[in-house]
């Protein structure tokens, strides 16, 4: 005890969620609430209780985000005192004896395509014999507007979506569940102060309106996705789950993961161009029934954040707190880096090793777990935590 009524934390060194990450998550125990956590080391300290604040018993971060930067950094620092001085008695639970849930009530969902790599190879996978990107690819942030009511957080069951399907040999579609079911490796990106419609975000505005960052499973469907998405694109093979990680890493912890994007060639239009890079230097790691598999590195998008956020709003639509937007596959250039199933097995023409079973697309009972760290100050990591979801029959 560092005094009455306080309670000392042991934060290991070498521990992903020290003080200079603190991640918010939404929680509960047997004996309370939905409430607004903060975890370090393996604790979660309850903000209510710890702040006295009641912003911080809402089920949702929502209200707490929408108060701006200003508080957002001020919270922070109360934070790191509070932990330094020792949390008070009854603000302290083991990460063991909560429940996660979903940190945000999710306002939109916008979904990018935001690797160079990924798009080319599914370019080369769907367009065999042309040009592996399409004209506007690199003069804009590809995107499409997904389904926020389906987003649910890590741990939640992915039920097997059903649609319609043609193969190339079929004269005609039928229906039944998905025989391609796939993953999508991304990192996400929660707004929490609005802006008003007509009014377009800068990329130089991006961290006065954009709280944090999750990891992303945008499940896909692709024999649904590749009969339904001409001409309007994405629909049914996308819509039916996407999961997120419970922690929000805010953006103030991720100042020494800031990198530039590759060389964008041709110059972006002024509206994309930014004076300081936001993009991230994250390593993901994707692991199937336990096994790993690949390593997309996020550092080699090329598009970043900033830039997508600004493409969002620039037409003037308003963007609210809790909207979602994702990064897309994150993919690298070498295979092992691929960050969706349909590229690491090229279709399924080149099925990979997991554990002694070997694997095309995703089968019932399989798991797959997406983790990422960040470098942090001082040579430390900061940790996302993962995503991750079972398959079920439908």
């Amino acid at each position: 005890m560092s005094g009455s009524g306080k309670t000392d934390l042991d934060v290991p060194t070498d521990t992903l969620f020290g003080v200079n990450n603190l991640p918010y998550c939404i929680f509960s125990t047997l004996e309370t609430e939905k409430r607004a956590g903060v975890r370090i080391g393996d604790s979660v300290v309850d903000l209510s209780v710890a702040l006295g604040d009641d912003v911080f018993t809402n089920p949702s971060l929502n209200p707490f985000m929408a108060q701006g930067r200003d508080r957002w950094v001020d919270v922070r620092a109360q934070i790191a005192a509070l932990i330094a001085d020792g949390v008070p008695v009854g603000a302290l639970h083991e990460i063991g004896a909560v429940a996660l849930h979903l940190p945000f009530e999710v306002a939109d969902y916008v979904d990018f395509y935001a690797s160079e790599h990924h798009a080319a190879n599914l370019g080369r996978l769907m367009r065999p014999g042309c040009e592996p990107l399409m004209p506007n690819w690199k003069h804009l942030p590809v995107g499409y507007h997904g389904r926020a009511g389906t987003v649910v957080v890590s741990g939640t069951d992915i039920v097997r979506p059903a649609g319609q399907r043609k193969t190339p040999s079929q004269r005609a579609p039928d229906f039944g569940p998905s025989r391609q079911l796939d993953i999508e490796a991304e990192m996400g990106f929660v707004v929490g102060v609005p802006s008003e419609h007509g009014v377009p975000i800068t990329p130089d505005q991006f961290a006065e309106h954009v709280f944090g960052a999750v990891i992303v499973n945008d499940w896909s469907a692709r024999d649904i996705q590749a009969w339904e998405y001409v001409p309007l694109g994405p629909f049914l093979g996308k819509s039916f789950a996407t999961s997120v990680s419970p922690w929000v890493v805010p953006l103030s912890a991720l100042e020494e993961a800031r990198i530039n994007t590759p060389v964008q060639d041709p110059e972006p239009l002024p509206y994309l161009r930014e004076s300081e890079s936001w993009a991230l230097d994250i390593d993901l790691t994707v692991e199937w029934n336990g096994h790993e598999v690949s390593r997309p590195p996020y550092g080699a998008m090329y598009w970043s954040p900033a830039q997508m956020l600004a493409h969002i709003t620039v037409n003037g639509a308003s963007s609210r707190t809790g909207d979602l937007f994702a990064s897309g596959t994150i993919s690298g250039p070498d295979k092992q880096q691929r960050g969706a199933f349909i590229e690491l097995t090229w279709g399924g023409a080149e099925p990979v090793a997991v554990g002694d079973e070997t694997r095309t697309f995703l089968e019932d009972g399989d798991e797959v777990i997406i983790s990422a760290s960040a470098p942090g100050p001082d040579g430390t990591r900061i940790g996302f935590g993962d995503v991750r979801g079972r398959i079920v029959e439908l």
